[in-house]
């Protein structure tokens, strides 16, 4: 397969996982907004899960995720410095290699919009196995920044180079 997978329109796998504890289906924001542009952009969502800001939920969601044929994986929340939010400390341990720019350029990113609180977001990015999961913060405008000028425009090529021989 072509290391530029989707960059000639090809379906990708995505999954959206919300991190919240005060979150329900019917006000997940974040969520709509990311499945809305992984529509939009005309891929797959093979999986949507909503869990509490705890370690073995999350970690239950991404193995949920990668099991579904998720090769994109998109969570939203528990990213910050609240004690509350463990989503780094839960998956970074899962990653077989970190993607470091996402992070940095995600900041960047967000510290044109917001100041100095950018320096507060512990998004980040990294392979699982043949997926890529990146770990956005709650905000919905934060996740359509990310999405749709980071994400999107990259997934395809992220795909092939994460396909093992």
């Amino acid at each position: 397969m072509s290391h530029h997978q989707g960059d000639k329109g090809e379906v990708l796998a995505f999954a959206i996982i919300t991190v919240s504890d005060s979150r329900g289906r019917a006000d997940d924001v974040s969520g709509d907004a990311l499945a809305a542009r992984v529509a939009a952009a005309h891929h797959r969502l093979v999986r949507r899960d909503l869990v509490r800001d705890e370690a073995p939920a999350i970690v239950a969601a991404l193995e949920a995720a990668l099991a579904a044929g998720a090769r994109l994986v998109l969570v939203t929340g528990g990213t910050g410095l609240a004690a509350r939010d463990v989503t780094p400390d839960a998956l970074l341990p899962r990653f077989e290699r970190a993607i470091p720019g996402f992070g940095e350029l995600f900041r960047q990113l967000s510290y044109q919009d917001i100041g100095a609180k950018a320096l507060l977001s512990r998004a980040e990015a990294g392979v699982v196995g043949e997926a890529v999961v990146f770990l956005l913060p709650g905000s919905t405008n934060a996740c359509i920044l990310a999405v749709e000028k980071l994400i999107l425009p990259v997934a395809g090529h992220l795909v092939g180079l994460t396909e093992r021989a």
